[in-house]
């Protein structure tokens, strides 16, 4: 919590319980949930709490990368309270999303950078399958 209020501050940004709840609620999932499903988990507890207020949480902490957004298609956005570097893998037909949690594609950013000529500043790299639960 120290560092988001730390960055609001810094940003002349409003200290409120809402987004402080709402960063929590990113941070403390490793579903990688959207909007409306941390709009659901916190209502019962800010019942005032409007969706667009979530949303606007939600595009501030990305503006300020305290978290990600992960695009996963059609216009379908996903946030992840993890912010450095890493792969991610979703299913196509549950749209579950799980971090990979390894160095098999440490290389990469370097080898992109080398063969396109460009100075590669983020990657965001996505696999798309699907999962075991949905398979059987």
């Amino acid at each position: 919590m120290e560092l988001l209020i730390k960055e609001l501050k810094s940003n002349s940004c409003k200290i409120t319980p809402q987004r402080i709840a709402v960063y929590q609620a990113i941070k403390e999932s490793t579903d990688h949930p959207n909007a409306e499903t941390v709009f659901k988990k916190l209502y019962p507890t800010y019942p005032t709490m409007s969706l667009a207020t979530v949303y606007k949480s939600l595009e501030l902490f990305c503006n300020l990368r305290l978290i990600q957004v992960i695009n996963i298609g059609e216009n379908s956005f996903r946030y992840d309270g993890r912010t450095d570097e890493h792969q991610h893998i979703i299913c196509t037909q549950c749209q579950k999303i799980e971090d990979l949690n390894n160095n098999i594609f440490e290389d990469l950013k370097y080898k992109v950078a080398e063969v396109s000529n460009y100075k590669i500043n983020k990657q965001q790299l996505c696999f798309y399958g699907i999962c075991s639960d949905c398979a059987n």
